[in-house]
């Protein structure tokens, strides 16, 4: 079995209507640090990350202490907004993470299944840093739960599912935050 430790990036500078690829601010440069000292310690094997630059940023820490590069990974990017202005961006993502999948338009369904192909594919056990709803994905996945939102993983959580390269099995969830903010 492959082991996948799903980390949800540090805390941002700005929120997801703020900024378009916001870095970490001070809380998620010392949330980074301390989720890739307890890593380097429990996990082992690759290191995958999301191209936006907060997930990057957390990655980053694990990175040093193991001595490689982070693989960027596309598919454990953030939800794709379609082109929407910031300001319309939180309004709909607010809107989109109360309902389905079932009612999702074709292209995130798209994307959707494309975050549970890349990590069933997973043949190393690897640290992957992303995203909330992209966690999400991966947790609906194993429970097999089509809400968009299945749990609130906070900053620097890490959720642990295995495959064996047809299904995500949840190890373990990550710790939860309130609903009120993603960024």
């Amino acid at each position: 079995m492959t082991k996948l430790y799903l980390v949800r990036h540090g805390r941002a500078a700005a929120g997801f209507g703020e900024q378009a690829d916001p870095g970490l601010d001070a809380t998620g440069q010392a949330q980074a640090q301390a989720v890739g000292e307890r890593l380097s310690r429990q996990a082992q094997g690759l290191i995958l990350s999301s191209p936006l630059k907060r997930a990057r940023e957390t990655a980053a820490p694990l990175a040093a202490l193991w001595n490689r590069a982070p693989v960027i990974e596309q598919a454990v990017g953030e939800i794709p907004s379609g082109g929407k202005s910031l300001a319309e961006r939180a309004a709909w993502l607010r809107g989109f993470m109360a309902g389905s999948w079932r009612d999702a338009p074709f292209g995130l369904a798209q994307w959707r299944e494309g975050v549970i192909a890349a990590l069933i594919a997973q043949k190393e056990d690897a640290v992957i840093f992303s995203h909330y709803v992209a966690i999400n994905v991966a947790a609906g996945a194993a429970l097999g739960e089509d809400r968009v939102v299945v749990f609130s993983p906070d900053n620097c959580s890490v959720t642990i599912f295995e495959t064996e390269g047809t299904l995500l099995k949840l190890i373990e969830m990550g710790a939860q935050a309130p609903l009120t903010k993603v960024n």
